[in-house]
């Protein structure tokens, strides 16, 4: 539990840092598609913080393995996919475009794991 409340916090504390540089940094260096694409990086990076919380409590629960890989998902997810977002969002270069589905392959794959992990999860009383 103690890996993915460190990786969900550490990866918010990115996110609202990136999302900081991309509003007041990076704005005037870049053009607005640009801006846009990073600020997408971003968010989806937050989302995938908080994502790596819910991991942590059902991992705590007791989610075994699929909750570990939906933790390893979701950390692929964000460095693909918001990785690549921000190179593009960065350079305007293209080059790790083919990247980017693929890390949201892996955040979906994550959702699935942290949804099956949840549902395996034993209810009290039952």
């Amino acid at each position: 539990m103690r890996i993915w409340l460190t990786i969900g916090a550490l990866s918010g504390l990115f996110s609202v840092a990136l999302g900081a540089f991309a509003a007041h940094g990076l704005q005037s260096r870049v053009g607005p598609a640009e801006l846009a694409v990073f600020e997408t990086g971003a968010r989806y990076q937050m989302y995938h913080a908080l994502a790596l919380l819910a991991v942590a409590w059902v991992a705590a629960q007791g989610g075994g393995t699929f909750a570990a890989i939906a933790g390893w998902a979701f950390v692929a997810g964000t460095i693909l996919f918001s990785g690549s977002l921000y190179y593009l969002g960065l350079t305007g270069s293209r080059s790790l475009v083919l990247v980017t589905p693929v890390g949201g392959v892996a955040f979906l794959a994550g959702w699935l794991s942290l949804a099956l992990a949840a549902w395996s999860l034993k209810t009290p009383g039952a």
